[in-house]
């Protein structure tokens, strides 16, 4: 099984002001959703909550602390751990971790590919970020830069790695 996290983030790692995402790039939404339909998406329950229901077409996991809570249409547990065992158990060919910043922080030992949008931006005001990654351990595979037009807020590069070690 393959363990992908997937995200899009500014020049200065910002992926999030106030549970919102800062941009507005068609391009990375329909990326998004052409690489993740079909397959195994997992999110904190932050993140679930700004979609504010289960994506379609997918598999969704949220991961919280909180014992109690239940979505329809969605499997929750308590730990990253627990969600790759259940998608061992499943034997999905490709599962993603989709955010927010907590879960990257935490998933990223454990991921063998990365897709990474990224925003050619800087935001001043980000409430979340993605964590620094040690490049000497990913090697790009894929990269397509997209100016920004009328419908795409800023330049951007979705970029495929995979992890060298």
């Amino acid at each position: 099984m393959i363990i992908s996290a997937i995200v899009a983030c500014s020049d200065n790692n910002v992926i999030g002001i106030n549970n919102e995402l800062p941009w507005h790039l068609p391009n990375d939404l329909k990326f998004f959703k052409r690489t993740t339909t079909d397959h195994t998406i997992i999110m904190g329950r932050k993140t679930f909550e700004s979609i504010g229901k289960p994506l379609p077409n997918r598999t969704n996991i949220i991961i919280s602390r909180n014992p109690e809570f239940r979505v329809e249409g969605a499997r929750v547990f308590e730990n990253i751990p627990q969600a790759i065992q259940f998608c061992e158990s499943k034997a999905y060919d490709e599962i993603f971790f989709i955010g927010g910043a907590e879960i990257y922080q935490q998933c990223l030992q454990w991921s063998d590919k990365l897709y990474l949008t990224k925003v050619h931006t800087a935001i001043q005001n980000g409430t979340a970020f993605f964590p620094e990654i040690d490049w000497n351990q990913w090697k790009l595979i894929d990269d397509h830069h997209y100016p920004a037009d009328e419908k795409n807020s800023f330049d951007h590069t979705i970029e495929i790695y995979l992890r060298s070690e």
